[in-house]
């Protein structure tokens, strides 16, 4: 089911499945993307959890709340939605990309609200990003290639997300390009890369104090990553498991930005079993 609530003045939407009274699963998608990049695991997870997928605040169909959009206002901004829902729970929170790092930023900021860190080719452990998203930092020309996105560019984008390209559907597009559309998207999508990363890639300040946060409130954590990943390149791993040494970690081959997508009946073999091993957190 998806609905649209109103948190901080902004209508923020939200799928939601499974029994509410069932262990707390909240899904985060990455940067200039939706909650529809969750989808298949809302199939696969909801039997005995219950499954929240958002729209980060200003991003797919969801406005942006009041004030600059930066990582610590996109996890307040979800933190607030997920108490608007009524979820009181400690939460297992999944995040893939940008959605990684608003993750990782909601259990620095509120420690008790997290059960556990599920991170999708998550933002955060390196450098280096597509060159897509570093020329964002040019003045004046990241405004520009935002707002000309047409069906050939929007195909081009969710091409470099998957290895195999059967995933890049019709349906996908056009939705990229309906998002595209909205009259905050070119805002809220450079604000948010240009406090990330800069025309040299992905800055280091942040990271490194959101790893500092987050290792010091350590959580049972799932680090996955595709090897063929073209945004955030699979050597990032090696950065992750030093981070987290105590986390589990897996790399699915032949897969992109979205394995769970791309492979979303392993993910969610992965999910389940790290879920059930760590149920008694919530």
């Amino acid at each position: 089911m998806i609905t649209e609530l109103t948190v901080r003045g902004a209508r923020i939407r939200v799928r939601r499945s499974g029994d509410p009274a069932h262990p707390p699963v909240l899904l985060l998608h990455g940067i200039g993307r939706s909650l529809e990049d969750w989808d298949p695991q809302h199939d696969r997870l909801s039997a005995d959890h219950r499954v929240i997928s958002v729209d980060l605040p200003g991003f797919g169909l969801s406005e942006p709340m009041p004030g600059r959009v930066t990582l610590a206002a996109l996890a307040e901004g979800v933190a607030a939605t997920v108490a608007a829902l009524g979820e009181e729970r400690p939460v297992h929170v999944m995040g893939n990309s940008l959605g990684g790092a608003v993750a990782m930023r909601m259990l620095a900021a509120a420690p008790a609200r997290i059960a556990t860190l599920t991170l999708v080719n998550s933002a955060g452990f390196g450098k280096e990003v597509t060159p897509a998203l570093r020329i964002l930092a040019v003045p004046g020309l990241g405004k520009q290639l935002l707002r000309r996105i047409d069906a050939r560019s929007a195909y081009r984008i969710e091409r470099s997300l998957f290895h195999d390209r059967a995933h890049v559907t019709e349906e996908r597009v056009a939705f990229a390009l309906r998002v595209a559309a909205r009259p905050d998207n070119a805002r809220v999508f450079l604000e948010t890369a240009r406090e990330l990363g800069t025309l040299l890639g992905v800055r280091a300040a942040w990271r490194q104090r959101l790893l500092s946060q987050v290792a010091a409130h350590p959580r049972p954590s799932l680090i996955v990553w595709g090897d063929r990943d073209l945004i955030l390149p699979a050597a990032h791993l090696a950065a992750a498991r030093a981070a987290f040494p105590h986390a589990k970690t897996h790399l699915f081959a032949d897969t992109g930005h979205l394995p769970q997508i791309e492979r979303a009946d392993d993910f969610a073999d992965l999910a389940r079993l790290f879920l059930t091993a760590h149920s008694s957190a919530v």
